[in-house]
Formats: structure tokens, sequence, C-alpha cells
């Protein structure tokens, strides 16, 4: 995490339009805006190399309450092995799965071509699942992230406005020359031009026709002083913004390295990661307190790969700028999660990841009890990844896809669903946890086994409130 805070105000959102702000300005510094399912991840649960364990279905869930008034959830001892199949083989899909997804995707077609969206039922069916292909996705998620307003007259003209403002903002700021802190390669050059021709002009006026004699030494001020630690100097900033695009194209790199459409040297992936990459530089440059810290680029890449693949040419063509002001909006539900000044605050990680902690404890005590008072196993030690990066590096593409859709679905924000679902992560592997020592609990948390996306969600979505006080801060 980067030192330093911007603490900038969220608006307050009114219950249908969730806690996201209606401004971008609300977290970017001038830039004033207006305001798949999951279906081809493995229903199984996977423990052991080349054993899979089966969870049970819907009907087949169970929740007891045991002596001490605690909700016991299933455990892997209710589950049967059996072998592993081939992840290349398609499973069989049956004819009642085909037609709930069809109706899924009828409702939700039916929902988005309303002159006035219902957020409401919107939310409702992306808890659910949203279809992929067509689009859909695409323009649920802007609409739950407040990017889109809920009357549909309104749309053409909010995206052309916000399209127009990024591309201004990407011309000064990314584009323009200007001086050291510019990425651009012809823009750093003509600064040095500039300084040489400076430099050879005060030679010129200064010159002595006698030669002899010691020679004059240019005045260099302390800001344009290469080894100067000032933050002022232009070359103190320059070092550092170079660190910075040299650390997000490192990371970009890395980033689903097994999807072509972010991995490779082909021209498409290459579009991609310099999209990306500008989308978070612009960040860096609006929000110098925050800057760029690393995972930022695993937060972004869901939403630029769902932009870019809707089926509509005139949106994928403005992935980009969709994806920046989506961006922001999603950031500014977990922000102050990046400022080291925060970590012991009310707002900062270590509060939040507090808060996982009573959820579990009031959900499962004997569980708890294990973890945090018998192994020591806090949450600070494998769950600060689950949460700043939004579970974006404990799941395959698709499955963070499908969670994602429950997050932005969640009436109460991001957030809250989303400290359910790490407590339903903990519970959904009790039995391996409660049989084990610090190192297999850590071991296990810090390389979460696959499951079946669609039982995680439904036990985080029925687990008991947290008894904290704590709702999203608008």
């Amino acid at each position: 995490m980067l030192k330093g805070k911007l603490k900038l105000p969220l608006p307050v959102p009114d219950k249908a339009r969730r806690a996201f702000p209606d401004r971008l300005g609300s977290l970017v510094a001038g830039f004033d805006g207006k305001e798949e399912e999951y279906g081809g991840g493995s229903d199984l649960v996977v423990f052991e190399p080349g054993e899979e364990l089966e969870t049970f279905q819907p009907n087949g869930f169970v929740s007891n309450k045991e002596s001490d008034g605690v909700e016991n959830f299933v455990e892997e001892s209710d589950i049967k092995v059996r072998p592993r199949p081939e992840k290349d083989g398609a499973g069989p899909v049956s004819t009642v799965q085909v037609i709930a997804v069809d109706e899924k995707r009828s409702d939700l077609e039916y929902e988005l071509s309303r002159p006035e969206i219902n957020l409401e039922k919107l939310q409702r069916i992306a808890s659910a699942g949203l279809p992929d292909g067509g689009g859909l996705r695409a323009t649920a998620w802007k609409l739950l992230l407040g990017y889109l307003p809920p009357s549909r007259d309104l749309w053409e003209k909010e995206l052309t406005e916000n399209r127009q403002k990024y591309v201004k903002l990407k011309e000064e700021l990314l584009l323009s020359p200007l001086p050291w802190t510019n990425g651009n390669l012809e823009s750093r050059q003509s600064e040095l031009t500039r300084r040489k021709d400076e430099a050879f002009s005060y030679k010129e006026q200064h010159v002595d026709v006698d030669v002899d004699g010691p020679l004059r030494r240019h005045e260099i001020s302390q800001e344009d002083h290469p080894l100067s630690l000032g933050k002022a100097s232009a070359w103190h900033q320059y070092f550092q913004y170079t660190e910075m695009v040299e650390q997000i194209d490192r990371d970009l790199q890395r980033t689903h390295p097994d999807k072509k459409f972010f991995s490779g040297e082909t021209s498409f992936s290459r579009k991609n990661r310099q999209a990306m990459k500008n989308i978070l530089l612009l960040f860096a440059k609006l929000n110098p307190a925050i800057r760029y810290v690393q995972g930022m680029n695993e937060v972004l890449a869901p939403i630029y790969y769902v932009f870019s693949t809707d089926t509509d040419e005139k949106n994928a063509a403005n992935a980009e700028a969709d994806s920046f002001s989506c961006f922001v909006r999603l950031l500014s539900d977990s922000v102050d999660h990046f400022c080291q000044q925060l970590d012991n605050s009310s707002v900062g990680i270590l509060s939040t990841l507090t808060r996982l902690s009573d959820l579990l404890k009031a959900n499962n005590e004997e569980l708890w009890r294990h973890l945090e008072i018998t192994n020591k196993v806090r949450p600070q030690f494998y769950a600060f990844r689950w949460i700043t990066l939004l579970l974006t590096q404990e799941f395959d593409f698709q499955p963070i896809l499908r969670i994602w859709d429950c997050l932005l679905g969640n009436p109460f924000g991001v957030q809250d669903m989303l400290l359910r679902v790490c407590c339903a992560m903990l519970l959904c592997v009790k039995s391996r946890l409660l049989s084990g020592d610090f190192v297999a609990n850590l071991k296990l948390l810090q390389h979460y086994p696959d499951i079946n996306i669609e039982h995680l969600l439904r036990v985080a979505q029925d687990l008991s409130p947290d008894t904290s006080s704590y709702r999203l801060s608008p």
C-alpha cells in the first residue's frame, strides 16, 4: 500500500440506487461525471489432488441448530467422494437447467427493455446470476454501479457526456506534452529539448570574449537537480512516475495469464493491456495521494472484460471510457482499504477484517474459536487479499463474474455481501479447518479449493447478519 490519503466524501445514495456515488467527482478530482451466469465452472468441491467432494444440492442443504444456538452449516463429512472428471469434458446439461437459463435471460431482457428500470428487481436478478452473452451483464453492471440512470431515455446523453469527458482527461493528462510526469516518450523528449535550448541560450548570452580565466558554473535550482529528493523536484516526480508505469506494466502482464484476452503478444491482447494501463495511470494521476496500488489491475480486469465483450459494437468500442468510470465507482466503496494511514481507523482494512471475525463468531462460534483462539489464525493472514481484491485471485475467471453479480446486486452494498461470501468460504471448509493446525489452516485458506459457487453464494445469503452496527458509509 502507498502512504498518503486523499479523503474524498462519498454521496449519500437513496435506497434504490445502492451504496455507490452518484458522481465520479466523489473520488476523482476534476472529473465531475453524472450520475455470465456462472456456466463453465464445476459443481464440485476439490480438496485433494485426484479427489473431489460433491456438495448437497439446494434441497439437500442442511442447517441445524447446535445446543449453543449457533447454526451449523454443511460440512465435508456429509459429502461423498468421487473420482475427479476431466476438466475439459463438458458435463451434461439437463433440460430443466436450460429452461431455467432461458427464463432468467428473458426476465433480464424484459427488465432492461422497460422505459424505467426497476433497480430493486434488477438487484434480485443479478444476485441469482446474470446470463452470459448478449451484453446483458455489461448493461446490468453499469446500472447497478450507478453509471447508467434508471431512465432509458437518459442513457445516450449520459454515455456521450461521460465518454467525452474521459477523452478530454486522457488527452490532457496522458497524451499532452506535460513535463516529466507524462508517460509519453515524445513528451519527455520535448521537455528535454526545451531545457537544452534554454541552457544553450544562456551560454550564448553569457559568453565572454576573454576565454582565459576560471570557468563559470551554471546555477542549477533544487527542483532541476537530478539527485534532488524533494517532492517538488521535476526529476523526483519523473522517477516516481516511471517506477509506477513499470509496476503497472508488470502487473498487467500477470493478469489472468491463462486468458488470451489479457495475456500474450497478439495485437488484441496488447490493445487490451494498453487500455487498462491508460485507466490505471489516469486514476493514479487524478488521485496522487492514492496513486496506483498493486492489485488494482485485478479489480479492473472483470469490468474491462465484460464491457469489451459487449455485443453492442458502440459500447464495446467505448469500453475503456466506461470501464474507467465504473472502476472509480467500484473503488469508492473500498478505497480506504488501500490507504496505509487508515489501517487502524474505523474505515480501514483492519476494521473490516474485525467485522469478518465478528460475522464468523455470530454464525459459528466453534470455528471462530478454533481459528482465532486455538490456532491464532487471524483474518489478516488470509482475508486481506480476499477483501481488497474482491476475491479476484481466489477463483477462476468465470466464477469471479458470477460472484460479482451477487456483490453488485446486494442492496446493502458490495462490502456487506463481500464479508458474507468470505465468511461462507470459511464455513464451507469447516471440517478441514477444525482438523488442521495453524500451518494446515493457513495453507488451505491462502490456496482456497475449488467449490460449487452457487452453493457458496447460498450459504453467504443465508448467514445471520453482522451483529455490529456497521453499514457502508455513503
